[in-house]
């Protein structure tokens, strides 16, 4: 399947943003791509880095003025597109939420966010409620999506979900990054570690993995803080874990990769976890910790 990411660095020019995400995703249309996955809300910056009730004017519905956008954009071009939005359900309940558009425009599903953080420069708990569809993956005409968002990629229990309930891909729109004070050896263990959870995903599950990340600096409004170097790094993992693509850490980048979606079958033949799991001991999993 021949795969388009996108790596941007954004302003707090909506408007541009998304001229320039729709010039790069027609320029990966035409290089054939089938699929392309965007990063996690990536008609903004991200406004997470404060707590700000005028920021909830970003939220959009869903159907609406967005959606539509994206859905022209998808039917235009004849491609799948992963998109990431700030859903406005209703007055005060507002959502992290992915939105897959089929290649025809119409929409094939979306998911929203299960997991919340809420740390220093991710005040994400004061913006979003969490998902309430489940683990569920997204039916499109090129295979199940199993389609996640972020802070969702620490856990091994969402993306074991998906494949269950038969997700031929894991997709993972994403927005994260340093903060200034870490020292440089905290920061690449960090950054591994982020890459190294995504690629132990794929390997338990016999699954490619898509991650897209963001770049670039934004600044912290408050000043508070000097704001979030994000680490882009976005990269797919084949179901062995092994890296077909890697972005850099510090510029954007679109890029077209071809992932053999056959070879699931293939290492699951070989590494049968899903056949060795003993579901008839794993009841304790569903406890918030054991004593």
């Amino acid at each position: 399947m021949k795969t388009g990411i996108i790596q941007q660095a954004n302003t707090n020019d909506i408007q541009n943003n998304r001229i320039l995400l729709k010039q790069k995703i027609e320029d990966l249309a035409r290089q054939g791509a089938e699929l392309i996955v965007l990063q996690e809300l990536h008609d903004s910056l991200y406004f997470c880095q404060t707590e700000n009730t005028g920021n909830f004017d970003l939220a959009v519905s869903i159907p609406g003025e967005s959606t539509s956008f994206y859905s022209k954009i998808a039917k235009d071009n004849h491609t799948v597109l992963v998109t990431s939005l700030f859903e406005k359900r209703a007055a005060g309940l507002y959502h992290n939420t992915a939105v897959v558009f089929e290649n025809d425009g119409s929409i094939a599903g979306k998911y929203r966010k299960m997991h919340i953080p809420d740390d220093p420069a991710y005040y994400e708990k004061f913006y979003f409620t969490p998902g309430d569809i489940g683990f569920n993956p997204i039916d499109t005409s090129i295979g199940k999506l199993g389609v996640l968002v972020c802070w969702d990629q620490w856990y091994p229990e969402a993306a074991r979900l998906m494949a269950l309930k038969g997700a031929e891909i894991l997709i993972y729109p994403t927005a994260i990054g340093w903060e200034s004070s870490d020292k440089e050896d905290e920061k690449q263990r960090q950054r591994q570690a982020w890459m190294i959870s995504q690629r132990g995903h794929a390997i338990a599950n016999g699954l490619p993995v898509i991650s897209v990340n963001r770049v670039g600096l934004e600044k912290d409004p408050s000043g508070m803080t000097n704001g979030i170097q994000f680490w882009g790094s976005s990269f797919i993992a084949g179901p062995q874990g092994e890296l077909l693509f890697e972005a850099p850490c510090d510029n954007e980048c679109i890029a077209l990769i071809d992932i053999d979606m056959q070879r699931s079958e293939q290492v699951r033949r070989w590494w049968p976890f899903l056949r060795d799991r003993r579901i008839d001991k794993y009841s304790d999993l569903t406890k918030r910790f054991i004593d």
